[in-house]
């Protein structure tokens, strides 16, 4: 490829303008060309936008910890008394007693024998993946899941692990791939919650086919962690299964408000992930705030379960009002082309109302979408209000 002198004398590879400016131009025409908007937060749920204020029916934050007193005092005491803490990965110094116990508190929230922080949710699905699956290994990954497990799984057949997708909740079309399989092992992932569906695994099922088969059972509770079960263990609590799951995958940033992502599992699993997760090895620690925020969240959401109820309550009203059944927090509101989702995205800010339209390729083509997240910090007047702005499109 040709270089020439750019204005500032510095060579230039030509070629590259003319890339951008094609590959962007396609995004505009097909309406699928994001943006950043900035987001000035008030609270858990209220915000300000271009100096406007808005209700956030688009955060993750499902039980509005991310602003609970508690949580905010302790990152603050944390970041007063030590600052970020010491900045190295885990296996150098990053490691401090509170992760220590906040991955204690993890692992007896998930009924497990021990557990293991990471930077995110994102990087705990890719070592689960990297670490577990390689020559030998067929993966059975829903075709729904979340990109991170995704990306995990090609990165896994890059190793040398067979990988394939089954059909939606489609758990008869998993066991003719499991018993068709020859591979040596078997490993079966999905989400306990789907995010832009709002719909839930079919875990008894799952664990059953995993137990049938010799198959490791990977679940990422991103989405369900502190929302299902009794205890705020998720929904393999919820469905009485938690102690019949290989690994438990997490993240702090959703229901806990806060950041990071973990493994919950046996002591020898966590082990092998320690000693062979590139993504914890070569990743700096959180930061001690962060690791103190998350620790007073679960405390909070685990003591007072009155929290969840509510959550739940604004669920149940949201549903009753738009004619649906939301099986989550997540409610989806399928409305086809970009054009109409950004149509209603728009409707709903000029209404105060703050909610996201998605499109491909985050979810497939014709089905973009309104995804409505609810949280226990909405007042039965916001969910009222939402609903009654959403009407032209339902």
């Amino acid at each position: 490829m040709a270089r020439e002198a750019g204005r500032s004398g510095v060579l230039r590879m030509t070629g590259w303008d003319e890339w951008l400016d094609a590959s962007l131009g396609r995004l505009t025409s097909e309406d699928q060309l994001r943006d950043l908007r900035a987001v000035s937060p008030i609270s858990a749920v209220r915000a300000e936008i271009d100096g406007r204020p808005v209700v956030l029916f688009s955060s993750n934050d499902y039980l509005g910890l991310s602003a609970h007193p508690e949580v905010r005092r302790a990152a603050a005491d944390a970041a007063d008394s030590v600052g970020c803490g010491p900045r190295g990965s885990p296996l150098i110094c990053g490691y401090t007693s509170a992760h220590q116990a906040l991955e204690e508190e993890i692992a007896e929230l998930k009924g497990c024998e021990g557990a293991l922080l990471f930077p995110t949710g994102y990087a705990a699905n890719l070592a689960v993946m990297t670490a577990l699956a390689g020559p030998g290994t067929a993966v059975y990954s829903d075709e729904l899941n979340h990109a991170s497990i995704i990306d995990g799984c090609r990165l896994a057949r890059l190793s040398g692990a067979e990988v394939e997708v089954f059909p939606h909740r489609d758990t008869d079309a998993l066991e003719r791939l499991l018993r068709a399989s020859g591979a040596q092992r078997h490993l079966i992932v999905t989400d306990a919650v789907f995010s832009m569906e709002g719909d839930l695994a079919p875990l008894p099922e799952l664990v059953e086919l995993g137990e049938r088969y010799g198959a490791l059972l990977v679940v990422d509770e991103a989405h369900g962690t502190l929302v299902f079960g009794d205890g705020g263990g998720g929904v393999a609590e919820h469905f009485g299964v938690g102690d019949r799951i290989d690994v438990h995958v997490g993240t702090l940033s959703k229901a806990a408000g806060a950041q990071g992502g973990f493994v919950a599992t046996s002591e020898r699993m966590r082990a092998w992930l320690l000693n062979s997760s590139r993504t914890y090895i070569y990743s700096t620690a959180p930061s001690l705030p962060i690791v103190e925020a998350a620790r007073a969240a679960i405390r909070i959401a685990r003591r007072d379960p009155g929290i969840r109820r509510r959550l739940w309550e604004r669920v149940a009203q949201f549903g009753a009002l738009v004619g649906a059944e939301p099986s989550s927090p997540i409610v989806p509101v399928i409305l086809g082309d970009e054009k109409r989702a950004l149509a209603a995205s728009r409707h709903l800010l000029e209404n105060d109302l703050h909610v996201v339209a998605v499109r491909p390729p985050t979810v497939p083509s014709g089905s973009s979408r309104l995804r409505v997240a609810l949280s226990a910090a909405h007042t039965p007047e916001d969910i009222e209000s939402l609903a009654h702005a959403l009407g032209p499109f339902l």
